[in-house]
């Protein structure tokens, strides 16, 4: 009897030790899915190409949401509140990686987070908005992928396309320091190349339409500069409607901007854009320190055009760019 008892309390003991050595796996298995959290600065097509990159880039290198990897997601909708607060959100999760998709996300990321890394995608100016301490070693918790535009290509082409170009009209966002520093470089660019320039600043779209009527009045400009500016992204409409009625293109710097009525742009693809965020990221999350990656670039410009723009304003086409990409 005494035996029975005693094998059946040793095999009790063995399947209690068995399901708790059982549970702490489970646990630790849970514990070692990665958290990814992406935080957005404004709904806008463009941003929306660059998260789906994201997810795509990150499918790529063999990490699938809901399988072996979990992502958060905000949307701060312009707000630089909310921007705060997601960021505090992302860093109370405990996220291993997090992306800010835009320079003023990414920015309020790295304010917040210090000891897990950040990601970002799409800042123009990552060195002069303190993100990174330089592209080749960035040196801190911080790396990313740039989208700094082609401006001399840019420039070049809009001379195509206006030969009489003259006076350039180059409108920003004044407290979007990418903005504003991506506009000063077309500005010396153009100066340099003999044109007269011509700087008007918002400080919100709601500025949008009286400074874009102000800008095309009597024949100021020839044509329009738009830099990466999301406030101006998310307006375009307004900022079109005054440009066409004076009949003067707008040149932006996205595809997705030439879409909403710009003529033409030198365009960084926002979609390969996200793929090579994503791609980063999983990089991190396979054991590569953000100071040991060097920021990205995308290095070649698509030249997009909207050839119903085009007709509008009663332009030609000019013969290098028949096979470009066309959108309406």
């Amino acid at each position: 009897m005494n035996k029975k008892i005693l094998a059946t309390i040793g095999a009790l003991t063995f399947f209690t030790i068995f399901a708790g050595v059982y549970d702490s796996v489970q646990t630790n298995q849970k514990k070692t899915i990665p958290k990814v959290a992406i935080l957005q600065f404004m709904k806008h097509p463009a941003l929306d190409d660059i998260n789906k990159g994201i997810h795509e880039g990150l499918s790529q290198s063999g990490y699938h949401e809901g399988k072996n990897i979990k992502i958060m997601y905000e949307n701060a909708q312009g707000d630089q509140s909310n921007l705060k607060t997601m960021a505090s959100k992302f860093e109370n999760a405990n996220a291993d990686v997090s992306i800010g998709i835009a320079t003023p996300a990414a920015v309020s990321l790295a304010n917040t987070i210090k000891d897990k890394a950040v990601v970002f995608s799409a800042s123009t100016t990552p060195i002069q908005s303190k993100l990174v301490k330089s592209y080749k070693h960035p040196g801190g918790n911080v790396t990313g992928v740039s989208d700094q535009a082609p401006l001399s290509a840019q420039l070049k082409m809009m001379r195509k396309f206006v030969p009489d170009l003259k006076n350039l009209g180059v409108i920003y966002t004044s407290s979007d320091d990418s903005a504003s520093i991506q506009a000063k470089q077309m500005m010396n660019l153009a100066k340099k190349a003999g044109l007269q320039v011509k700087p008007y600043t918002i400080s919100s779209s709601n500025d949008l339409n009286q400074t874009a009527k102000q800008m095309v009045a009597n024949n100021q400009v020839d044509a329009v500069f738009v830099p990466t500016d999301n406030t101006i992204a998310g307006a375009m409409p307004t900022l079109i409607d005054s440009t066409n009625a004076a009949k003067v293109p707008v040149f932006p710097t996205v595809d997705t901007m030439v879409a909403d009525g710009g003529l033409a742009a030198e365009s960084i693809n926002q979609k390969k854009l996200g793929v090579q965020t994503g791609k980063q990221v999983a990089q991190i999350l396979d054991g590569k320190q953000p100071k040991d990656l060097p920021v990205g670039f995308i290095k070649k410009g698509d030249l997009v055009i909207n050839k119903s723009q085009l007709a509008r304003l009663g332009l030609v086409l000019p013969n290098e760019y028949k096979h470009a990409k066309f959108v309406k």
